[in-house]
């Protein structure tokens, strides 16, 4: 199979971390931006560090930018979201089999669980991979996370979207596809909360083969740029998840005592577990990025 990426020059956290972790799968890679340094929201964000960063990391010359104007101020940013990334999808499909939509803040940590599960799915005549991620929300200290988990700390997976598409299926919404989708979890039953048990499983893979999703982990600055940025922007109460978020960074244990009482509302964020992560970023991306170290 030929592999060719799409990735979205918006979010500079984690970037070497994310990219770095598939670079050698792929053979092109199409970085897709706003033009005007605007978010689906019309917020301003970091396209221009963002694209440095990233420039940084082509060392075989494998990037080709695709500048664009994605903020269409009379449209919900969802529909701006999925409005970049068919745009971003068609130019990567172009001489490829299947195409890799990874964002910025997740990290393969398997790229040949990753490649088994794409190939299986390719031969069984899939059109998308939905692979799981683990939501990471917070920062402890060191290689210590808050993870959102299921109701009594079991690993759960989350599907934001397909993380591959074949080349040419069409996003309905965002990275979510109508095609037929190969699904891998962690359990040969479901572990994702947001869906029933019987929601099919066609490949069982480790936890420690996910693809980590550092979604929130990040500094408080970044969180409330984050906020206005998103296109998530007005589904939140923003102000009152960070304030939460911030808690919890100074008190997990609670955080995580608290989780069997928690309800499925509020997109699972209630429900934590204290994880160690094989292979986080070090130091050195945790300073960069404004945590403590």
């Amino acid at each position: 199979m030929r592999l060719n990426a799409y990735v979205l020059a918006a979010d500079p956290a984690w970037v070497e971390e994310s990219i770095g972790s598939y670079y050698d799968l792929v053979d092109r890679i199409v970085v897709s931006y706003d033009g005007n340094g605007v978010s689906w929201t019309g917020a301003p964000i970091r396209v221009e560090e963002s694209l440095q960063r990233i420039r940084a990391l082509d060392v075989d010359r494998k990037m080709v930018e695709a500048p664009g104007h994605f903020a269409r101020l009379d449209h919900e940013p969802l529909e701006n979201e999925t409005h970049q990334r068919l745009a971003a999808a068609a130019l990567a499909g172009d001489g490829a089999d299947w195409v890799l939509q990874l964002d910025t803040d997740e990290v393969m940590t398997s790229p040949a669980a990753f490649l088994g599960s794409l190939c299986d799915a390719d031969v069984r005549g899939f059109d998308a991979l939905d692979y799981p991620s683990r939501l990471l929300y917070q920062h402890v200290r060191d290689d210590l996370y808050l993870e959102q988990s299921r109701r009594f700390w079991g690993v759960a997976a989350a599907y934001p979207g397909p993380l591959a598409v074949r080349s040419g299926t069409p996003m309905v919404h965002c990275r979510q596809t109508a095609s037929p989708t190969f699904r891998v979890d962690f359990r040969a039953t479901n572990t994702d909360p947001a869906q029933g048990r019987r929601s099919p499983v066609h490949r069982v893979i480790g936890e420690d083969e996910a693809v980590m999703h550092y979604s929130w982990v990040r500094s408080v600055p970044e969180m409330r740029a984050k906020s206005r940025s998103s296109g998530h922007a007005r589904a939140y109460q923003w102000e009152q998840e960070i304030a939460r978020w911030e808690r919890r960074q100074r008190c997990p244990w609670s955080a995580v005592g608290r989780t069997p009482l928690s309800g499925r509302s509020r997109g699972g964020r209630d429900r934590l577990r204290l994880v160690r992560v094989s292979g986080a970023p070090d130091a050195a991306a945790r300073r960069r990025n404004g945590l403590r170290s």
